[in-house]
């Protein structure tokens, strides 16, 4: 990947990271409040897959999910020591980032959210690669 290149990605991975954030800000706000709690701890795997794309470009699919869900698993699990919770009472962001209270239901969410990222990843890929004309791969390789 030239430098060109790896700026093009970034940009389009930070375009996606912003989808998502939007996405997680309203969405689960229109579902019941378990179907919310469950998108909306997808949706903040999906991001921080998104953020660590724009940060290394070069990552494979299946590496940014595992980074992103272990991640995610750690803040939850963070949650136990009730210092989330403390620094969300002085802090919105702190609260939007690292929640509040520990909920074993949001480890499923953040595990669908890290499959549906790396899913929807594997699949922009293939449909870049498509675009792009690489031998190979779509129409480049039934020419000739």
């Amino acid at each position: 990947m030239d430098r060109r290149q790896g700026w093009k990605a970034r940009a389009g991975w930070l375009l996606a990271a912003a989808a998502v954030l939007g996405s997680g800000l309203v969405a689960p706000g229109l579902l019941p409040a378990a179907a919310g709690a469950l998108l909306g701890g997808a949706l903040y795997t999906a991001l921080l897959h998104t953020l660590l794309m724009v940060a290394a470009p070069r990552l494979r699919p299946w590496t940014a999910g595992a980074a992103a869900l272990a991640a995610s698993w750690a803040v939850e699990l963070f949650q136990l020591t009730g210092v989330p919770e403390s620094l969300a009472a002085r802090s919105r962001l702190a609260r939007l980032a690292l929640g509040t209270t520990f909920d074993a239901s949001d480890l499923l969410g953040y595990t669908l959210g890290a499959l549906a990222a790396v899913a929807a990843h594997l699949a922009a890929r293939r449909l870049a690669r498509r675009i792009g004309g690489r031998p190979g791969v779509g129409r480049a390789a039934q020419v000739g």
